[in-house]
C-alpha cells in the first residue's frame, strides 16, 4: 500500500445531497481530522432537510463528528430525491459556499453514486472548486453501488466504534431503515479496512491528484 500524505489541512468542505450523507461518507475521517487538529474550520453544506427535525439531527450529529472544530453548516431545503429538476438552486449553494472558503480538502459524494442526488451535487463541486483535492464518499444503500476506490482513510478501532454510536444516537429518524445498523456500518469499515491493510478504514475516489514527487 503506498501512502501519500495530504499535508495538515486548516480548512475543509464537506456536503452532502441528504441529512446524515457527510456522517455515513466521512464520519471517521471527520472525527480523525478534528481530533488531530483542534480548531480546523469545517464549512458544511447540506442541500436538503432545512427546517425539518432532520436538520436539527444534522446540526447535533456534526457538532459531534466535528469536536473542537469551527464549524459553519449550512441546511438547505431543496426536495429530497429532486435535485436533478433544481439544479440552479443547487449550483448556487456551491458557488456562494466556494465564495467564502478555500478549502485544503473537500468531502463530497462519488460522481459514479447511483443515487440522483449524491451523484449530481458530486457533479458540481468540480464547477466551482476546480483545483482543490476532492475526496468522494460512499454511501452503502440497496442500489448496490459499492465499487473499488483509489483512496483509504485508516480508522482506529476507537474512532470506528465512535462513529457507528453517533450514527445510531442522532439520527433517530433513520433507525427503521432496514440498513441503518451498526452491522452495516462497520461492516463496511472493516472491508475497506482489509483493502489498505487496517482494522477498519473509509475509502474515498479521487478521480485527479497533482504529484509533487520532486519535493
Amino acid at each position: 500500500m503506498i501512502g501519500l500524505g495530504a499535508g495538515r489541512p486548516d480548512r475543509i468542505v464537506a456536503v452532502g445531497a441528504h441529512c446524515d450523507d457527510i456522517a455515513i461518507g466521512a464520519g471517521g475521517t471527520l472525527l480523525t481530522l478534528c481530533h488531530t487538529r483542534p480548531g480546523i474550520r469545517v464549512d458544511a453544506l447540506v442541500l436538503s432537510g432545512g427546517g425539518t427535525e432532520r436538520e436539527q439531527e444534522e446540526q447535533a450529529a456534526l457538532a459531534a463528528f466535528c469536536p473542537d472544530a469551527d464549524l459553519r453548516l449550512t441546511v438547505l431545503k431543496l426536495p429530497d430525491g429532486r435535485m436533478p429538476v433544481h439544479w440552479e438552486e443547487a449550483k448556487a449553494a456551491v458557488e456562494e459556499l466556494r465564495a467564502r472558503t478555500d478549502p485544503d480538502l473537500i468531502l463530497a459524494p462519488r460522481t459514479d453514486d447511483a443515487h440522483q442526488d449524491h451523484r449530481g451535487l458530486a457533479q458540481l463541486i468540480p464547477t466551482a472548486f476546480r483545483d482543490h483535492l476532492v475526496l468522494g464518499y460512499e454511501i452503502v444503500k440497496w442500489d448496490g453501488d459499492l465499487g473499488r476506490m483509489t483512496a483509504y482513510q485508516p480508522l482506529s478501532a476507537q474512532i470506528a466504534e465512535e462513529k457507528v454510536r453517533l450514527l445510531q444516537e442522532h439520527y433517530a429518524s433513520q433507525r427503521h431503515r432496514p440498513w441503518y445498523d451498526r452491522e452495516a456500518f462497520l461492516g463496511l469499515a472493516r472491508i475497506r479496512g482489509i483493502e489498505c491493510h487496517e482494522r477498519y478504514a473509509e475509502a474515498f475516489a479521487a478521480t485527479k491528484i497533482t504529484l509533487n514527487l520532486g519535493g
